[in-house]
This record gives C-alpha cells, sequence and structure tokens, in this order.
C-alpha cells in the first residue's frame, strides 16, 4: 500500500540528515530517524524500510508522517512535563534557611549543621527528603554549613600604617625612598616547643601500594624552640635552636646575623618582628638600637603574623623535617634542623611576595564597607 505521506528532500535537508547518520556523536534513535526518512525520499514503503531497518512498519509510518508535518525538527523529541515535581520551591527555600542559621539558635545540641542532620531536622518541618537531594538543593547556591572557617577582627588602630611599613620594606621602599644595596631586610621569629617523640616502634618507609608508616604511640624526649631570621631579598637563612624563647635567645639570634658582613657594615638593616614578648615594644627596639645603631626594628601589626615572611620559612620546615615527627632525642632534632638550614640556603630563592599595600587598602576597604552593611541592616 502506498503511503499517503511522500517525502521529498531538498539538497539541504538531505546533506543534514546524511551528517546526522554519519556522525559519531548522534544519538541511535535520532540516526534511525534519520534513515528512515533517507529511504522514504528514496521511495521505500514503509514495509520495505521496516524490513531493512529491522523495525515495526507503524515506526517507520510515524517518523514518515512527523517529517512530512514538521521537517526536521520533528525528529527529535517533544518536550515531556515530566513527572509533578515531589518537593515545592517554598520547600527549597525552607531548608536551605535552616542551613544558614545556626543549630543552637533553635536549641539543638549540635555545632553545626551536616546534610543527614539537615534531612532529619526537615521532618519537624513535614519536608521527608533524602540525605542526597539535601546535599543536591544546599549545592545550588554552594552551601555548605559543615565547613567552617575563623577570622579575628583587627585590634591595632594603627593596622593599615603598620603593615604598609612592612609591605613597602619587602618592595624596597621605607618611608617613601627605596633601599639602597647595602640596606637589608630581615624576617625574624621563634618556633617553640618541637618536641622530639620517641616513637614506641620504628618508621616504616614507604611501599608499594603504601605509604610511610608512623607509630602512634611515642615516648616525650623533651622539646626546643627554633629561631631564625630570614634574609627577604637574598632568601638566606639563620637559624639556631635555644632551650625556650626569650630576649636573651632572641638577642643572641640578632648577634649571629649582626657580625656578620654584609649585615655588619651595612648602612641599615631592617628587623620585622611580630609582637611577641621576645621582641615586643619600644623597649625591644631601644635594645636593639643600643646594640647594632644600623639595626631598625619594625613590628608587625597585632595579630598579623602573616606579614612577617619567615612564618612561610617556618611552614616548609615544618613539612619538611619535622613532620612526622620521629626523633631518639633533642641533639638529633637539633641536627636535622640545622642540617635542613644548610640545604635550604644551598638552592633557596626569594619567595614571590605578591600581597602590597595597595592590595591592603582595598582589603581594608571591603571589610570596612561589610562592616557598615551589617551595621545599616
Amino acid at each position: 500500500m502506498v503511503s499517503p505521506f511522500q517525502v521529498a528532500l531538498d539538497d539541504v535537508d538531505r546533506v543534514e540528515l546524511e551528517r546526522r547518520v554519519r556522525a559519531g556523536n548522534t544519538p541511535q534513535k535520532v540516526v534511525l530517524r534519520a534513515v528512515i526518512v533517507l529511504l522514504a525520499a528514496d521511495g521505500a514503503s514503509n514495509a520495505a524500510i521496516a524490513d531493512e531497518l529491522g523495525i515495526c512498519v507503524d515506526t517507520a509510518r510515524k517518523w514518515r508522517a512527523r517529517f512530512c508535518a514538521k521537517g526536521i525538527k520533528a525528529l527529535v523529541d517533544a518536550p515531556r512535563s515530566g513527572r509533578p515535581p515531589v518537593y515545592t520551591p517554598t520547600d527549597v527555600a525552607r531548608v536551605k534557611a535552616w542551613a544558614c542559621e545556626l543549630p543552637a539558635e533553635h536549641q539543638l545540641p549540635l555545632s553545626r549543621w551536616s546534610a543527614p542532620e539537615l534531612a532529619r531536622q526537615l521532618l519537624t518541618d513535614g519536608i521527608g527528603a533524602s540525605v542526597s537531594t539535601v546535599r543536591r538543593w544546599l549545592a545550588q547556591d554552594a552551601l555548605k554549613p559543615w565547613q567552617y572557617q575563623s577570622w579575628i577582627f583587627i585590634r591595632d588602630p594603627r593596622f593599615e600604617a603598620k603593615a604598609a611599613v612592612v609591605l613597602d620594606l619587602y618592595a624596597r621602599r621605607y618611608d617613601g625612598i627605596a633601599l639602597g644595596a647595602d640596606e637589608y631586610v630581615i624576617s625574624a621569629d621563634e618556633k617553640p616547643s618541637i618536641q622530639a617523640r620517641r616513637r614506641c616502634h620504628p618508621t616504616q618507609p614507604a611501599g608499594k601500594g603504601r605509604p610511610m608508616r608512623v607509630n602512634h604511640d611515642y615516648r616525650r624526649g623533651g622539646a626546643l624552640a627554633y629561631l631564625a631570621a630570614y634574609d627577604v631579598h637574598h632568601a638566606r637563612v639563620f637559624g639556631r635552636c635555644e632551650q625556650s624563647t626569650g630576649i636573651v635567645p632572641f638577642t643572641d639570634l640578632v648577634g649571629q646575623v649582626m657580625t656578620c658582613e654584609p649585615y655588619a657594615s651595612a648602612e641599615r638593616v631592617f628587623w620585622i618582628v611580630d609582637n611577641g614578648s621576645s621582641h615586643r615594644g619600644r623597649a625591644a627596639i631601644d635594645r636593639l638600637s643600643a646594640r647594632y645603631p644600623n639595626a631598625v626594628m619594625v613590628h608587625t601589626p597585632v595579630h598579623a603574623s602573616w606579614l612577617n615572611q619567615v612564618e612561610i620559612f617556618f611552614s616548609i620546615v615544618q613539612r619538611k623535617v619535622l613532620s612526622p615527627n620521629d626523633f631518639e632525642e633533642l641533639d638529633a632534632v637539633e641536627r636535622r634542623l640545622l642540617a635542613f638550614e644548610e640545604r635550604y640556603n644551598a638552592t633557596s630563592v626569594p619567595f614571590k611576595w605578591r600581597y602590597t599595600t595597595i592590595d591592603l587598602h582595598r582589603h581594608l576597604e571591603r571589610l570596612d564597607l561589610h562592616d557598615r552593611t551589617l551595621q545599616a541592616a
């Protein structure tokens, strides 16, 4: 029986259908529909098409008729309404509202939310969502109430001015004037309470498919302090180990640096330190200048040790030298620290410090705007 729907293809439609058939990323159901139309255009009957492609006659008849009615665009699936949503937008908003509140605000014995705890709490609102559904809803707005981070308020009223001095020194400027070739910037601090932990069983090296293994149990072998002074622009470290921190150990570290060249005869040597008890306040500045007239002490603002570049070196020491901690005695800790210092100085390059006074000013402006917005709310 001759079909009432006769397919006539122009060159554009034929090229497009043949392209879909050849393309490797075309879904097979679309390829089948395109082949049906091409065979129909070549004069094949519905029965012949069904026999050649191994499909039923109704399938061939359906796609022939659809193409004749609407053209190539009829070969894709029509939009479907799908299953009605189980949850309303109000339910989703309620979940996100819970996630943006502290559990303590609802007298719940939790410090923070997790997806399972949120799903459990939502039952009180009559929302029986699964844990995966809750997690998916939260992901829409990148909400992760199980994560947290800490911060600290700026307490120093001269925070920006003090921080700017440090940042300018990193950029080799002081009081708006470029530093000379015989002026140096030293970043110094202490790393206290480095323990010697004697593991009860020997540490095992890594093996195939197995990381290094360190016994959990240990015996305490005492603790020492590691003091370091870092030449910011020449990437040279001067370190020493002491029984504890304090004014005397820090003074000895300063002497270790200032009695050797080129620092002893330098025009100026700037010492950047935090507000620790070993070098706090005006008294520390006077002690340093009295002993070494060419030394200038510069304090970071309170709670701004992150501005001190020697802290970056200490993080390297922690990762590469002290973790995992497995030392028989304190002498072993000291030997490894000083040996690493020598190894580091052999190949070190200055840190790529990119945070400038401009970045600092923009950062503080954002914080100030945030505070004003909260006060106005």
